[in-house]
């Protein structure tokens, strides 16, 4: 099956216009968000079909029992409508699929990565009222419920990408030793923000398209939507124009080589130059 294309430009404009509105929002919508990706990864995702997702998540919601209680209630009434009823959950070969990353394939297919499933997750459980974030562990992205630094009930994590597995503390520190091969530290339980959890999102998305040379077309979306970021690292400026290199347009992505020098030399000239030689390169190959 051939993955997603990206959309005209003219819709991709308009996608890019709403997506970096949004990430500005005093409350950015993590649904409206990863859908504005999904679009851009997408071409024949259209309003209609993003209306669509709103309302299943609106539907799955409605479909949890009504205040279940604790924060170990909440996760486990998520195991039994999502894992169980609806059979979400993700396999290793969802990792090789971009449609793995877009949040309406994930709501069509019911599978997906972790983090696209968590999204899932945190959505229909937000719109009945729970105490819901994702938990972006090493490697591995989770969803908390309750107060990760309180006392009571405290936190409650579950992995949606087997199904809503409540899990323990021992699980969840072997899923960060599998990752790492470190300890879990309290700093990686630290409820992860829209824009985060977005990023992330992103990165998966550039990280899928690396592997692939025959779609730069999607890193280089991804990359796009990323720079919309507020915050971001500026290295991602470098990736951009390395890409428009490989893909041959080289003048530009020698234009943006020599920008980032520019940068660069504040801190580093040496690296500075070397990206200056690499500019230079890239200009050479249009002879």
């Amino acid at each position: 099956m051939r993955s997603p294309c990206p959309p005209p430009p003219g819709r991709s404009a308009e996608l890019r216009r709403r997506f970096a509105e949004e990430v500005r929002c005093e409350r950015p919508g993590l649904s409206a968000l990863c859908l504005l990706v999904a679009a851009e990864g997408d071409g024949t995702l259209d309003e209609a079909g993003m209306d669509v997702v709103e309302i299943e998540l609106d539907r799955l919601a409605g479909e949890l029992p009504h205040r279940p209680g604790s924060p170990h209630a909440w996760a486990v009434a998520l195991r039994d409508l999502l894992g169980e009823r609806y059979a979400f959950h993700g396999l290793a070969d969802d990792y090789r699929r971009l449609e793995s990353s877009l949040l309406h394939e994930v709501l069509r297919r019911r599978r997906g990565l972790p983090i696209l499933l968590s999204v899932v997750w945190i959505e229909v459980a937000r719109r009945a009222g729970a105490p819901v974030y994702g938990v972006a562990l090493p490697g591995h992205f989770v969803v908390g419920f309750g107060d990760p630094g309180g006392a009571g009930a405290g936190q409650v994590l579950a992995d949606p990408f087997d199904g809503g597995r409540v899990l323990t503390g021992p699980d969840a520190e072997l899923l960060v030793a599998g990752a790492t091969g470190g300890p879990l530290e309290p700093s990686m339980l630290t409820p992860a923000g829209t824009l985060e959890v977005v990023a992330r999102v992103l990165n998966n998305v550039r990280a899928w398209a690396a592997t692939r040379p025959e779609r730069t077309d999607v890193g280089l979306w991804a990359l796009d939507l990323a720079l919309l970021l507020p915050s971001h690292p500026a290295r991602l400026r470098y990736e951009r124009a390395q890409l428009l290199v490989q893909r041959g347009e080289f003048l530009t992505g020698a234009a943006e080589l020599d920008t980032y020098a520019e940068v660069v030399a504040a801190v580093d000239p040496t690296a500075a130059d070397r990206i200056r030689g690499e500019a230079l390169a890239a200009r050479a190959l249009l002879n």
